[in-house]
């Protein structure tokens, strides 16, 4: 038997082991599907090799042929939009999909803030989602997995989902709120392959050989493609923070069988007290990991008691058990989602009543968020928690070091959310991704041009659309010029605008200083599709933030002239503008003034005589900066030298 019989063998027998006899669909053509509109659609599978498979749709029947290894792929002709369809896709086994639209689909993907919910967002958006019933906008989730081995063909979960109040929750709020202003503008259905990963950076999204020309990345590729590696790297990980807890469980006072803290009737009289919201290293405990207990009375009316109620504690780092006469009504296991607790009916009472909290604090800085709501609420009623709390350390303990997080480490995001997806057609991308890279910006001035170049030759569809979002604003204001590893990303977002077909709506003033999780989605998902509008759909007199478009050094001032103006650039709120820095060496920046004169502004410093380099909007949080079009948005941050 020759070598090339015995190979096929095999894969035949591998085909039946996995139950390949039968044809089978990725998942992503799959009952509900919205597919592009308007371009021949690959339709792909899998079969036994050698069978003929017929796809029934529309009146007309296509066929194809597996090749040798079971792969088969129809071309389905261009279609317009609508539906809903049938597909019905026949070879040894007989396939029907059903609810089939052709629209407009979009991949969204990048970290946190593209894969944050509709359902961190119910209060923000209360009666957007009450009313969000729409057949027309879809999303499918692909699941949050690694492979650092290679491309896989499919995935391994998911399904089509349409929007309505019970299934919203789970879309991605940037681009659920895209979905819904491509849907107004061009009443066409609207297709969300939802692909982020909170904390992901740019090297996890990039296949292996976009990752050669970043050799740091792409060693630690090769590296985690050793199973054994993974599993020693996450027993040992497992192994410490089970020890810390567990330390924490044996040695915290207030866990003290009999005598536990959280009881309603305490003697808390030796307890000190503490302003919240702080963190406590701003206070007389100082810098402290573990346990601190923190206890407050109030006061009940008899109008509120024995009633359900809201108990909202801001945000709270790192995590948090919250008790409250006594009973426990919640917890929270990590520093970022906003602390929201029922209280059931019939704990309340009239008079004093007592809310406890454990906080166990990993590393850092520990406590209470400021600038975040703290109160206790029944229908209209509410009672203010800010100000004075007592408060009892638990146990103290050294830091506890963070997890390796294996399923961020370079390519694995690729070759288990994105390559499984390239044989499907889609209009384009929206990315919001960046924060973990802003420990190293001047790479990412690379990497991420190169990430979208990488995903533009996986697709072979040409340079379709790459829109992404500028980074927010976050941490606190900074009132004199100060270097910034934000500003630096937010310029390697801005230099990829050389790429072709890309756009970049900017959110300077969409952040908070306190979360790196901003919750306006809303107004991204506008300013993204804004550029659709141009960048895909061709229209004309769409709305872009400000950015600068050419330069001129003179003796003492420079003269920038911007694109996107609107009409014209102004001041937000008719003051002066701010966030101006100029430089007389590239190194050392001072404050400087700016005029405005149609699309042009000038910068200057009467102290500099012979400028190398300006800067606006240069800080973590630069939110006085109030450059803006004509059109109400923000100029992007950027910096110019010599």
């Amino acid at each position: 038997m020759n070598l090339r019989i015995s190979f096929l063998l095999v894969i035949l027998s591998i085909h039946s082991l996995m139950g390949f006899c039968e044809i089978r669909l990725p998942r992503l053509i799959s009952d509900g599907a919205v597919m592009q509109r308007d371009t021949e659609l690959k339709l792909w599978g899998w079969a036994a090799p050698d069978e003929v498979i017929a796809l029934h749709f529309n009146e007309q029947t296509y066929s194809a042929k597996a090749d040798e290894l079971g792969n088969w792929w129809i071309n389905l002709p261009p279609q317009p939009a609508g539906g809903p369809y049938e597909m019905v896709f026949e070879g040894s086994n007989k396939i029907t999909l059903r609810n089939l639209l052709f629209g407009e689909v979009w991949l969204c993907s990048g970290q946190s803030n593209m894969e944050l919910t509709m359902q961190r967002l119910q209060d923000q958006y209360p009666d957007i989602i009450k009313n969000s019933a729409n057949p027309q906008i879809r999303q499918f989730l692909v699941p949050d997995k690694y492979d650092f081995h290679g491309p896989n063909d499919d995935l391994e979960s998911g399904t089509w989902k349409e929007a309505n109040p019970d299934q919203i929750f789970e879309f991605s709020g940037v681009a659920y709120f895209y979905a819904l202003e491509l849907y107004h503008r061009y009443q066409v259905p609207v297709g969300l392959i939802n692909a982020a990963m909170g904390g992901s950076p740019v090297e996890a999204w990039m296949s292996e050989d976009a990752l050669r020309k970043f050799p740091d990345a792409f060693a630690e590729l090769q590296r985690f493609k050793n199973p054994s590696l993974i599993q020693e790297i996450e027993q040992e990980d497992n192994a410490r923070r089970d020890r810390w807890y567990e330390d924490i469980a044996d040695k915290d006072q207030g866990l003290n069988k009999g005598a536990e803290w959280f009881t309603a009737h305490l003697d808390d009289a030796d307890w000190k007290e503490m302003e919240v919201p702080n963190a406590w290293a701003d206070q007389d405990l100082g810098y402290m990991n573990g346990v601190v207990w923190f206890r407050k009375t109030v006061n009940v009316s008899n109008n509120m008691a024995g009633k359900e109620a809201s108990l909202w504690l801001g945000r709270i780092v790192d995590q948090d058990s919250v008790y409250v006469n006594g009973v426990f009504v919640g917890t929270t296991g990590y520093q970022y989602p906003p602390r929201k607790y029922t209280i059931p009916a019939g704990i309340l009472t009239s008079g004093e009543n007592t809310i406890t909290v454990r906080i166990i604090n990993q590393a850092g800085r520990g406590g209470f968020i400021h600038d975040k709501p703290y109160f206790l609420a029944v229908a209209q009623d509410s009672i203010d928690l800010r100000g004075m709390w007592k408060y009892k350390p638990g146990v103290k303990m050294g830091p506890l070091q963070g997890p390796t997080f294996v399923r961020w480490k370079p390519g694995g995001l690729y070759n288990k959310m994105i390559a499984p997806l390239t044989n499907y057609q889609i209009r384009g991308v929206i990315w919001y991704q960046g924060e973990s890279n802003t420990n190293d910006p001047k790479t990412y001035a690379s990497s991420f041009p190169d990430l979208i170049q990488d995903w533009r030759n996986a697709w072979q569809i040409g340079d379709f659309p790459f829109l992404f979002v500028q980074l927010a604003n976050f941490m606190e204001e900074t009132p004199e010029p100060t270097e910034s590893a934000w500003a630096e990303l937010r310029q390697a977002q801005l230099g990829t605008l050389s790429l072709p077909n890309t756009g970049m709506a900017v959110s300077i003033d969409l952040g908070v200083w306190n979360d790196i999780h901003p919750l306006n989605k809303k107004d991204v998902g506008k300013r993204l599709a804004q550029l659709a509008f141009a960048m895909a759909y061709g229209e004309a007199n769409t709305a872009f933030s400000p950015i600068p478009q050419s330069h001129k050094f003179l003796k003492s001032k420079v003269k920038i002239t911007f694109a996107n103006d609107g009409d014209a650039l102004m001041a937000k709120n008719k003051e002066p503008l701010s966030y101006f820095e100029i430089s007389a060496d590239g190194k050392t920046f001072v404050k400087a003034q700016a005029s405005i004169q149609g699309n042009q502004v000038t910068v200057w410093n009467d102290q500099i005589s012979q400028p190398v380099a300006v800067r606006y909007a240069w800080a973590n949080n630069p939110l006085q900066a109030n450059l803006y079009s004509s059109n109400g948005l923000p100029a992007s941050p950027f910096e110019i030298r010599k």
